[in-house]
């Protein structure tokens, strides 16, 4: 037998797809079937490729992890239609991100698609039907074009149709491909034949049980290899009664998946959960599909007549449909919903003259309760964003409408919105989600908005915002490098004599920050936005012709007032020079007992992780704070005033969270290392990648230099780790995980559909999920792989209070601001080739859902925040850096005593 460590399947499109024991059943979507899809044969048959490639899209979006691909009908040229519809699907990034099956009965079919598909796809399938010397051949030059291979159980005798003989060519076709062609077992599906049960007939009473166990023995017996099959075969003798058809494939798949099928073609309109099936129902269907009575089909049979055409009951309350069509319109939106609104809005076309007069009258009367709802409290930020998700549906309904208005009246103006508003997230900076919800709520305020994306040049916002001559320029960012990005936009701005208003978001932003380093540089308005729910008001003002001028003068002589105060309150402290402060550094008598060499040193890599380990790992609180629901999760879901909104917001994420989690929508990837280490001159620590090594990376540490009250230390995070001078030998760790890859895939579908609501869920999650990694990753790291702490016991919440022993501080953040040591991280580390995770020319981490940083074991460790450092620090970082002091000024200005 091979060995027995692991080997998994591995395909890809654009994306890999790693099925591993902790992976989630893989569904195959068959409607690109045309033996399976009288629409798809249609299309195929019309030459309708692009309607063709919708229903592909569909597929995947429905959540199908590989497609099926079949043109095996006698009126089509299979092999022609096979490479055309390949080739459409590479020029579809949405489409293409999953692998490729590649079903033909016929060779010459499954060979033209191998030439052209990307990625590592499936091919289904060989069987050993025409003898071995077709099965090696077949298989040989499957292996050649790199794929796997579905083998079917059916030999020259003919298909598998028990046990004994589905374990028999089972084992037979594995030990050819193994031991003749050399296949890799990992790339090896079987296909054991599902066949239906209760057709009367005394033969098929084993068929599904047979299946289940054939599947049970090859995964025991044929190391490495999966099962893979066609669900809906099992309920054939059931076709028209939908409600038993669901349960029989749900009680199927559950003995299935349990006895190891991890993969197949399941139709999720046909599938009910396992736990929600009625017990009488599910009593007779396992009696069928485990053989467990004589008279079992009999039983059911009876028992089918008693739920065929029952339905699902929905007790939605519907009465509000009765209303005045305003009253519909004005509810649709306030509540978020958009199932009837392309009727309603259809209706208010037809009564109107004009069809912009649609969303100038019905749209805008609804969106303006929602405003004033939301001004008052009375609605919070998710409801407005699923508010907005109804009135981009509608517009979008609308649009071909105007358009066609247009041509026949040219010179018909709509009446103009509130404003037009440019949103932006700088240059070198991936962070979107504040900016996206701020977006969405202006634009249901009547704005337009500009919406440029992240990493945006400011060349190209000043050019933007000439071109399409906005009212107000919005900037966005998340790390303390966006802040200068914001700066010199500022003194840009100036220089050309903008004289639109300039609004600073993001989470590195403040007034402080903003009235000192931003407002001085631009002659015309700064404001700081901290929320969402004050960006309407302060736009309003800012545009509102009346008083605007006024309200402009006001927040002129704020922030100057504000400056003023905050930098006399600066001048104030007293700061120690770097020398003094590193005499006053944190004192710990070491010893080599209170050091523990790592258990594993190096570096690991964890490649498509399982996301379900983390969802214990999850701080809630602050994803209601992202959607300006502030509160502390679980008391948030029962707060007077939010509780209602946040229960409602939670439940929308725990779908959203299930449906990544089955449906694998997100990678998740970490790489984290374990190395000796040692301080050297006073804030230096000196990493050895292995204890065989000569070279050694060196990471620059900042220290603490405001005067402290006698007896506090001025801590530097290399305070935590064994000075070299002592012989002791000490360690350090870094990592970075990452839930991020197929986050904006999955947001540019959302946002394609016009639901920014979801879009931004997904974002939020993915941010929430690698937060969760870091963390689940430190205790993993802590307990087992460095190991000093292995008798640990915390509970999630202990985890958040940060109740265990050891940090795990990140570059960019209050101990260590200086961004620049995450090259150094990502330099040991080789986490670009190793995990895929960049960073931008400011350093930020992409994709954004990313998390990096240090492990400091000491028990002394300790959080801390740097605080305000003087010059002289700047100037020697500079040297020991090795860099220009204008680059080192650059990355720790929001740290200098006298920014």
């Amino acid at each position: 037998m091979e060995s027995a460590k692991p080997k998994y399947l591995k395909l890809s499109g654009l994306e890999p797809l790693i099925i591993t024991p902790d992976s989630n059943f893989v569904n195959v979507g068959e409607r690109t079937n045309v033996a399976g899809s009288k629409k798809f044969l249609r299309l195929i048959k019309e030459e309708k490729f692009d309607e063709a490639l919708d229903v592909a899209r569909h597929q995947v979006e429905g959540g199908a992890q590989v497609i099926d691909i079949n043109m095996d009908d006698g009126l089509i040229d299979g092999k022609e239609a096979m490479v055309k519809f390949l080739n459409l699907i590479v020029a579809e990034p949405d489409i293409a991100r999953v692998p490729i099956m590649i079903d033909s009965s016929k060779w010459e079919i499954i060979e033209a698609g191998l030439q052209v598909v990307q990625g590592k796809c499936v091919v289904n399938s060989i069987s050993l039907k025409e003898g071995e010397d077709q099965f090696i051949h077949q298989a040989t030059l499957i292996k050649r074009y790199g794929a796997a291979v579905i083998v079917m159980a059916f030999d020259e005798v003919g298909q598998a149709d028990n046990l004994e003989r589905r374990k028999e060519i089972a084992e037979r076709s594995y030990r050819i491909l193994v031991d003749k062609v050399k296949f890799s077992p990992e790339d090896i599906i079987f296909d054991l034949n599902i066949f239906p049960v209760a057709t009367g007939m005394e033969e098929h009473r084993l068929n599904a049980l047979d299946f289940i166990q054939a599947t049970k023995w090859v995964r025991e017996n044929l190391p490495h290899c999966s099962v893979s099959g066609g669900v809906s075969n099992v309920s054939f003798s059931f076709r028209g009664n939908n409600p038993v058809r669901e349960a029989m494939h749900s009680v199927f798949l559950y003995h299935a998946i349990n006895a190891g099928m991890n993969m197949g073609i399941v139709n999720p309109a046909l599938l009910e959960i396992y736990d929600d099936i009625p017990k009488d129902l599910l009593e007779h269907v396992e009696d069928v599909i485990l053989n467990r009575r004589d008279d079992a089909t009999e039983r059911l049979l009876e028992f089918a007549e008693t739920v065929v055409g029952k339905a699902k009951e929905n007790k939605v309350d519907l009465s509000w449909r009765e209303e005045p069509l305003q009253s519909r319109i004005t509810r649709a939106l306030v509540k978020g919903i958009d199932q009837f609104i392309i009727e309603d809005i259809e209706e208010a076309r037809l009564n109107a003259s004009k069809p912009i007069e649609v969303i100038e009258g019905n749209l805008m009367t609804g969106m303006n309760v929602v405003g004033d709802l939301f001004g008052s409290g009375k609605m919070f930020l998710p409801q407005v964003v699923k508010s907005a998700r109804v009135m981009k549906k509608a517009v979008a309904y609308l649009e071909p409408y105007i358009e066609e208005e247009k041509k026949k009246n040219p010179d018909l103006i709509p009446s103009e919105g509130a404003g037009k508003i440019l949103m932006a997230t700088v240059k070198g900076d991936v962070h979107d989600i504040g900016k996206n919800i701020v977006s969405v709520v202006l634009a249901c305020n009547n704005y337009e908005i500009v919406d440029m994306g992240v990493m945006v040049p400011p060349e190209k916002i000043i050019q933007k915002a000439k071109e399409e001559q906005v009212d107000i320029i919005g900037l966005s960012g998340l790390i303390t490098p966006s802040l200068d990005e914001m700066v010199f936009l500022a003194k840009e701005m100036e220089r050309q004599q903008f004289e639109v208003p300039l609004l600073i978001g993001g989470a590195t932003t403040s007034k402080a920050h903003t009235a000192v380093k931003i407002d001085p540089q631009y002659s015309q308005a700064v404001v700081h936005v901290n929320d969402a729910s004050r960006a309407v008001t302060v736009v309003g003002d800012l545009l509102q012709k009346e008083t605007s001028n006024n309200y402009k003068k006001s927040i002129k002589l704020d922030y100057e007032s504000f400056r003023d105060k905050f930098l006399n309150r600066t001048k104030q402290k007293e700061y120690l020079t770097l020398a003094e402060a590193r005499q006053n550094k944190l004192q710990i008598t070491w010893n080599a007992a209170s050091i523990k060499k790592p258990n594993e040193l190096g570096i690991q890599v964890w490649e498509d992780f399982n996301l379900e380990k983390l969802t214990d790992f999850i701080d809630w609180t602050p994803f209601f704070r992202s959607w300006d629901l502030h509160g502390k999760y679980p008391a948030i879901l029962k707060d007077e005033v939010v509780g209602k909104q946040a229960t409602e917001l939670f439940e929308d994420a725990q779908l959203m969270l299930k449906r990544i989690l089955d449906e694998k929508l997100l990678k998740a990837k970490a790489i984290f290392g374990l190395f000796p280490a040692n301080t050297i001159n006073d804030d230096d620590i000196e990493v050895i990648p292995n204890e065989s090594s000569k070279s050694e990376f060196i990471f620059r540490t900042l220290r603490q230099q405001l005067k402290k009250r006698a007896g506090v230390p001025n801590i530097g995070l290399s305070d935590f780790v064994a000075p070299k001078e002592t012989g002791i030998q000490d360690y350090i760790g870094c990592f970075c995980v990452t839930t991020g890859f197929g986050t904006q895939e999955l947001a540019k579908v959302y946002e394609k559909n016009l639901d920014d609501y979801s879009s931004i869920m997904v974002k939020a999650l993915a941010d929430r999920l690698a937060e969760a990694f870091a963390e689940y990753l430190h205790k993993e790291v802590r307990t087992k792989h460095w190991g000093y702490a292995g008798q640990e016991i915390l509970s999630n919440n202990d985890l958040i209070d940060e109740k265990y022993r050891g940090i795990r501080p990140a570059p960019g953040y209050p101990a260590c601001p200086d961004h620049l040591e995450k090259i150094t991280i990502w330099e040991l580390l080789d986490v670009k080739e190793k995990i895929g995770v960049e960073l931008t020319e400011s350093l930020a981490m992409w994709p954004a859902a990313s998390v990096s940083g240090y492990y400091f074991g000491h028990p002394e460790a300790k959080y801390f925040g740097l605080g305000k450092i003087k010059q002289d620090q700047v100037e020697d970082f500079a040297k020991r850096k090795e860099i220009k002091l204008e680059e080192a000024q650059k990355w720790l200005a929001p740290n200098l005593v006298d920014s």
